[in-house]
C-alpha cells in the first residue's frame, strides 16, 4: 500500500509538471527559447537560481556530507554562497550589458573573437553534459528507492521526462517549472528538520551540538589542509557562471535584476546549507554506519516519519532533480546551437530553434549514458568544478575587465586549463576529491599571461 501511495504521488507530480510546462507556452522563436526575450523579472530569476542551488547536489549531497563531516562542510558551502554574491556584484551586470549576447560563448567571442567562442562553446557543452549526468544520477537514486527499478531504467525515465518539456518550452518553461519546484522543496525540507528536532531527536540542543562537534572534528581530522583549500576553491569558483546561470543573467529584464537575483540567491543558499547539514547531523542517530551518502536523507525520513511525509519528500526530490536538469539541458542546447552550429551551418532563427530542440534531446541522451558511471552526487559535482573553473574563468573574468583582451591569451588559457584539469583529474581524483583544481587554475592563468605577451610580441614583429 505504501509503495502504491509513493508511486501515485510521484506519477501525479510528473503529470502536474508537464501541465505547468505546457501552460508556460511552447517557444515559437529562438530568442524566446534561448533567453526568454530578456524579459525575466527578479522573482523568476531568484526562484530559478534557488531551485538549481537547492538541487540534488546541495540537498541529497549536503545531507550526506553533514552526516559524515558535520559543520565542517558548511564552511565549504559558505564559499559557494560567497561566489554567488560576488557574481552578482562583479560579473552578472557586466554580462547583461553586452549587446546581442545569447550565451557565455557569445560574451567570450565579443572579447576574443570567433575561434574563442567556438572553443568556449565546446567546453560549455561538455560541462553541461557532465553536470546533467550528475543530476540524472541523483534522480535515478530517488526512482530506484520508489520503484526498485534497475539504474538504467530510472536514468531513462528522468532523462525522457525532463527533455520532453525542456525541448519545447525552452528557457521560459524551464524557469517557470523551476519556480514551482523551489516553492515546493524550500518549504518541505526545513519542515522535515523541524519535525525531526521536535519529535524524534532525543536530548535537545545539547545532544544535537555534541553530535555536530563529533562529526565536525572527524571531518577536520580526516581532511588534509591542502584538500580543505581545494574544497573551498572548488565551491568558490567551480559553479561560477556555468551556462545555466549565465543564461539567466543574460535573460534578466535589467542589469539590476541580474545583480540582485544572484545576491539574494547567494544569501538564501547559506540558510539552505545550514538546514541540510543539520539534517545530516540528526541522521547520525538513526542511519546505520556505512550507508551511502546519497541515501542518508531517504533513509532518515523513511525510518522516522509517517509514510505520507516520505512520499511527499520523494516528490520534492524528483522536483529538484528536474529543476536542475532542465536548466542544464536548455543551456547546453542553446550553447551548442549559438556557439557552434550558428558559426558553420545554422543561419536562420527558425532553423536555430529546431536545432536547439534536437540538441536538448541529444545532450539528455549522452548525459543519461554517462549517469550510470557517476560514483556519488558530490563527487560528480567536484569533477565538473575541477574542469570548469580552470577552463573558462580566467579568460572570462579577465576578458570582462581588461580593456583590449588578446585572442591568443583566451585560446591558450582555455585550452591549457581544460587539458591540464582533465589530465590531473584522471591522475588525482582517485586519491583526493579536489586534487586538480588549484594546479590547473595556475596553469590556465600562466597560459593567459604567455598568450597576452606573445600576442603583443607577434603583432610588433609583423609591423
Amino acid at each position: 500500500m505504501h509503495t502504491v501511495v509513493s508511486v501515485a504521488l510521484v506519477a501525479g507530480y510528473v503529470v502536474v509538471l508537464i501541465v505547468v510546462a505546457a501552460r508556460a507556452r511552447t517557444a515559437r522563436e529562438y530568442a524566446e527559447f534561448s533567453i526568454a526575450r530578456r524579459a525575466l523579472p527578479l522573482a523568476l530569476i531568484f526562484g530559478s537560481l534557488c531551485a538549481t542551488y537547492v538541487g540534488p547536489a546541495f540537498s541529497i549531497g549536503f545531507v550526506g556530507r553533514g552526516y559524515r563531516s558535520g559543520f565542517f562542510f558548511l564552511l565549504i558551502g559558505l564559499a559557494y554562497s560567497l561566489q554567488n554574491v560576488l557574481v552578482g556584484l562583479l560579473i552578472a551586470p557586466k554580462l547583461r550589458e553586452l549587446k546581442d549576447c545569447y550565451t557565455l560563448g557569445d560574451a567570450i567571442g565579443q572579447k576574443y573573437g570567433p575561434r574563442c567562442q567556438i572553443l568556449a562553446g565546446l567546453i560549455s557543452v561538455l560541462l553541461c553534459t557532465l553536470f546533467s549526468a550528475v543530476m540524472i544520477s541523483a534522480g535515478a537514486v530517488v526512482l530506484n528507492d520508489v520503484f526498485g527499478l534497475p539504474p538504467r531504467f530510472s536514468v531513462a525515465i528522468v532523462a525522457i521526462v525532463t527533455a520532453s518539456y525542456t525541448a519545447f518550452g525552452g528557457l521560459r518553461a524551464s524557469v517557470i517549472t523551476d519556480a514551482y519546484h523551489f516553492a515546493l522543496f524550500a518549504l518541505l525540507l526545513p519542515g522535515v528538520l523541524l519535525y525531526e528536532l521536535l519529535f524524534h531527536f532525543q536530548g535537545g540542543a545539547a545532544a544535537f551540538w555534541q553530535q555536530a562537534m563529533e562529526a565536525t572534528a572527524h571531518g577536520l581530522q580526516a581532511t588534509p589542509p591542502l584538500e580543505i583549500v581545494g574544497f573551498v576553491t572548488a565551491f568558490l569558483l567551480g559553479e561560477t557562471l556555468i551556462p545555466p546561470y549565465a543564461n539567466l543573467a543574460l535573460a534578466s529584464r535589467t542589469t539590476v535584476v541580474s545583480r540582485n537575483g544572484f545576491i539574494l540567491a547567494g544569501v538564501f543558499s547559506t540558510l539552505w546549507f545550514a538546514v541540510m547539514i543539520s539534517l545530516g547531523i540528526v541522521a547520525r542517530t538513526v542511519v546505520p554506519a556505512g550507508t551511502g551518502e546519497d541515501y542518508v536523507l531517504l533513509t532518515l525520513v523513511k525510518a522516522t516519519m509517517p509514510h505520507a511525509a516520505y512520499a511527499l519528500l520523494l516528490v520534492s526530490l524528483v522536483s529538484i532533480v528536474l529543476s536542475s536538469l532542465d536548466s542544464l539541458l536548455n543551456a547546453g542546447a542553446v550553447v551548442f546551437t549559438q556557439d557552434i552550429l550558428r558559426r558553420f551551418t545554422v543561419r536562420q532563427d527558425s532553423a536555430a530553434l529546431l536545432a536547439g530542440r534536437y540538441s536538448t534531446v541529444m545532450i539528455a541522451t549522452i548525459a543519461a549514458g554517462m549517469a550510470l558511471f557517476v560514483p556519488s552526487v558530490i563527487k560528480g559535482l567536484l569533477v565538473c568544478y575541477n574542469i570548469w573553473a580552470p577552463a573558462i574563468l580566467p579568460a572570462l573574468f579577465l576578458g570582462l575587465w581588461i580593456r583590449h583582451p588578446r585572442p591568443l591569451a583566451g585560446i591558450l588559457s582555455m585550452t591549457v586549463g581544460t587539458v591540464v584539469a582533465i589530465l590531473l583529474q584522471l591522475e588525482t581524483f582517485v586519491k583526493t576529491e579536489v586534487g586538480s583544481i588549484l594546479p590547473a587554475l595556475v596553469c590556465s592563468l600562466a597560459a593567459y599571461a604567455v598568450g597576452h605577451f606573445a600576442h603583443g610580441f607577434l603583432r610588433r614583429a609583423n609591423r
